[in-house]
């Protein structure tokens, strides 16, 4: 492994063989590092926190840090564990844990902007995208493939699915359903995440079925119930994720502007 001889690094804290660890970083007792991670400099990581393999840690990040939670001490703390191949660009804050056993758990390729935030108890998953100063409450569930834009801010306990994109200085305080492009200070859906759909793979076809969906389930005058029945008996998988998702929203879908 490199280590800079300014860094410092707990006896009992596990770094791969190949990890690098620059100028004045800091690692933790209880903290792991994975196989080819580098933290680039005065990046700070937990005890609580567990990286796994490829990740670029750059100046400045905070991995693991106490959670930002008025009850927190740190006989609480549970861990944040962090995939491969992730990116975080510098002075990125992410909370460990103090609800959940799991604690905050963040997949893998994801890229994190500068200055953004995922608090604990966080569950982000893979391809994901957070633009400068995005901000995830605790317990946000973050699918995959989403692009969320600069200066959001995320209620704690909302669910966003796969694909979603969210504008710029949005406020999300309701559950997002899969494929579709929000906005607005309580933000609300535009349309379908087209650009993202389309980088994806799904062909013209699949984004007017999804379309279609998005029209029982919002603008037919059916009851949410009918409407969830109908989009489960869809033989597209895309359009049965949809009514997956409806169906299981506790915090209620975000409203629709046009679809």
């Amino acid at each position: 492994m490199s280590i800079h001889p300014t860094a410092i690094v707990a006896h009992d804290a596990k770094v791969h063989d190949n990890a690098i660890i620059g100028p004045f970083c800091i690692v933790d007792s209880g903290a792991e590092i994975g196989e080819g991670t580098v933290l680039d400099s005065n990046v700070r990581i937990y005890g609580p926190a567990r990286l796994g393999r490829f990740n670029r840690v750059c100046h400045g990040v905070t991995l693991g840090s106490d959670a930002q939670d008025l009850g927190f001490t740190p006989e609480k703390a549970r861990p944040l564990t962090i995939g491969d191949h992730n990116h975080f660009k510098e002075n990125v804050n992410i909370s460990c844990g103090i609800k959940t056993e799991e604690g905050t758990r963040i997949g893998s390729h994801n890229y994190f902007m500068a200055f953004s935030h995922v608090g604990h108890d966080c569950i982000v998953g893979d391809h994901n995208i957070l633009a400068n100063t995005a901000t995830l409450a605790g317990h946000v569930e973050l699918a995959h493939h989403c692009f969320i834009s600069g200066q959001v801010a995320v209620h704690q306990f909302v669910r966003i699915a796969a694909y979603v994109m969210v504008g710029g200085i949005s406020g999300v305080a309701q559950d997002v359903p899969p494929y579709v492009l929000i906005n607005g200070q309580r933000a609300e859906i535009l349309g379908l995440n087209v650009v993202g759909l389309r980088r994806n793979g799904f062909s013209q076809a699949t984004r007017t079925a999804i379309k279609r969906a998005y029209r029982t389930l919002y603008t037919e005058g059916l009851s949410r119930e009918t409407a969830i029945r109908q989009l489960a008996d869809s033989p597209l998988s895309e359009v049965r994720a949809i009514a997956e998702f409806a169906a299981n929203s506790p915090r209620g879908l975000v409203r629709y502007v046009r679809i």
